[in-house]
């Protein structure tokens, strides 16, 4: 009798839930019922075990980023079970817009150093940032240092309002309310370097060699700056690897660099640990020896497998269009949490590169069994070797990069796949004549 008392007080726990359920991913954002669908507004969308739906009636879908909230009954008698505590509220990624709780006073203005062809733009950036919209400006000191920036006599009275900063010297994370990136790819690598916590929106031009992530052109850059100032603007949150480093004790001391403290993040038991964010991917390799790589890879502990080839990347989305899809990696859309594991020329035939969820801690070590030492490298950066009982711990960082779009987080990609990558181009096959077509 309990039992059965159990399973009707569940019953009704279920119905009362289901009366009305909202869920943002639907068309209209529709209000589900047992019978029928009620139109509503839902205010927020929720990436946890949604109520039990008593219905599985077909619906259409948004412009929302995000998938459908699952029905989470399966069948007359089971379902999810409830956890209150795991419940994330989390923003459709098409819906994000910029905005500024204060009006924006200061910038960085990060330039492609030893490219002759930047410096035009980058003064008329810097002259129309101070003289029009009486901005701080932030440049690091060794872009003055130009040749062709000291002799210009005219951009003098300019370049002696600039802030000036040196990497892995001076902390200018709270000091910064956007950046301007002008160049390739690679600027805006660095500018993710410089902020080993929460990264300022960042404005990217075109002024490079490929460009996939520098969507802006050069061109019109007044109204374009103009309305990211005013908040009208579109930004993709650009997931980035919390990397943990940690080494043994050696003779030698390891070298320190930009976001660490003097003596490493972690100094228990004698080991360093040091600490990166990483946008792009980070590359463990084989390094100058001749011998395969030998690396474990555990994930939330577990070892999943061992990688014998030249390495292995370990990638986010937006990295996915970079190293990774050189070795074969599939492309994903940035706003998809996920994090890429692809081997490089692995010495098998059914090593195939993984996605994983964003949320696992992904762990890599060198195997016992290993002939030689690896080298790792973060977004291209900051090399080092990995010895025998060092590791390095990867997961999703709670600090992405907010990059602004010029239209929204889809056709800016698509866009890039086509102009930059020449996505799919292929000559387009010919229609059959038309007697052929008759017979």
């Amino acid at each position: 009798m309990e039992m059965e008392q159990e399973k009707m007080n569940l019953s009704q726990e279920l119905s009362a839930d289901s009366a009305s359920y909202n869920c943002s991913a639907c068309h209209g954002d529709e209000t589900w019922s047992y019978n029928h669908p009620i139109r509503g507004r839902a205010k927020s969308r929720s990436l946890s075990a949604s109520p039990a739906l008593g219905s599985t009636k077909e619906f259409r879908r948004t412009r929302s980023l995000h998938g459908p909230c699952p029905v989470t009954t399966f069948g007359p008698k089971a379902c999810v079970l409830q956890n209150p505590q795991t419940i994330m509220h989390i923003q459709d990624p098409a819906s994000q817009r910029l905005t500024w709780n204060k009006s924006p006073k200061s910038v960085l203005v990060i330039k492609k150093i030893r490219d002759a062809s930047l410096l035009q733009p980058f003064k008329e950036l810097c002259i129309y940032l101070m003289e029009e919209n009486n901005m701080i400006v932030y440049v690091e000191k060794k872009v003055l240092e130009d040749p062709a920036i000291v002799s210009d006599e005219n951009f003098g009275p300019v370049k002696k309002k600039f802030c000036t900063f040196r990497e892995d010297y001076d902390d200018i994370s709270n000091q910064i309310d956007f950046i301007i990136c002008l160049g390739g790819d690679g600027t805006l690598l660095y500018a993710s370097s410089l902020f080993q916590g929460s990264v300022p929106p960042v404005m990217a031009f075109h002024l490079g060699s490929l460009g996939f992530l520098t969507p802006f052109n050069f061109e019109n850059f007044q109204s374009q700056v103009n309305q990211v100032i005013e908040g009208n603007a579109a930004v993709i949150l650009r997931s980035r690897l919390k990397v943990r480093v940690v080494k043994e004790p050696r003779d030698k001391k390891t070298a320190i660099h930009n976001g660490l403290s003097e003596n490493g993040l972690d100094t228990e038991g004698g080991k360093q640990a040091m600490q990166y964010q990483v946008l792009n991917e980070v590359v463990i390799d084989r390094g100058p020896s001749s011998y395969l790589s030998n690396v474990d890879v555990y994930l939330d502990g577990h070892l999943i497998t061992t990688v014998q080839g030249d390495g292995v990347i370990v990638s986010t989305p937006t990295g996915s269009t970079a190293y990774a899809a050189a070795a074969g990696a599939s492309m994903v859309h940035p706003n998809v949490p996920a994090i890429m594991v692809t081997p490089i020329c692995p010495h098998s035939l059914s090593f195939r590169p993984i996605v994983v969820p964003a949320g696992v801690e992904l762990k890599i070590m060198l195997s016992p069994e290993a002939r030689n030492t690896a080298w790792v490298s973060f977004d291209g950066r900051k090399r080092q070797e990995i010895r025998h009982g060092d590791s390095i711990s990867i997961t999703t960082s709670c600090y992405p990069l907010p990059s602004i779009c010029v239209c929204d987080p889809v056709s800016d990609w698509f866009e890039s796949l086509a102009q930059c990558l020449h996505w799919n181009v292929r000559k387009k096959q010919a229609h059959f004549p038309e007697d052929e077509e008759d017979s």
